[in-house]
């Protein structure tokens, strides 16, 4: 089952590369405050992409050590 993730690109100095920031709300174990929590993915990608676009990314077999998804669609 491959998994979808919606995040924004902060960084694209790499080729063939993004880096994603994927944010979600996380509830507080004791307080139950909602916490907004964020993790960074490296993206394939065969077109540039400005930073700071909304991209949705799809999971896929490992193509390097680091790199295990891949740009589906540009926001």
């Amino acid at each position: 089952m491959k998994q979808i993730l919606k995040g924004k690109i902060v960084s694209n100095k790499m080729r063939d590369t993004v880096t994603i920031k994927v944010s979600r709300l996380k509830k507080h174990s004791v307080y139950g405050k909602y916490i907004k929590v964020s993790k960074k993915y490296k993206a394939h990608t065969n077109e540039q992409i400005p930073e700071g676009k909304d991209v949705v990314i799809e999971s896929t077999k490992p193509l390097s050590k680091d790199k295990k998804w891949k740009v589906i669609k540009i926001l």
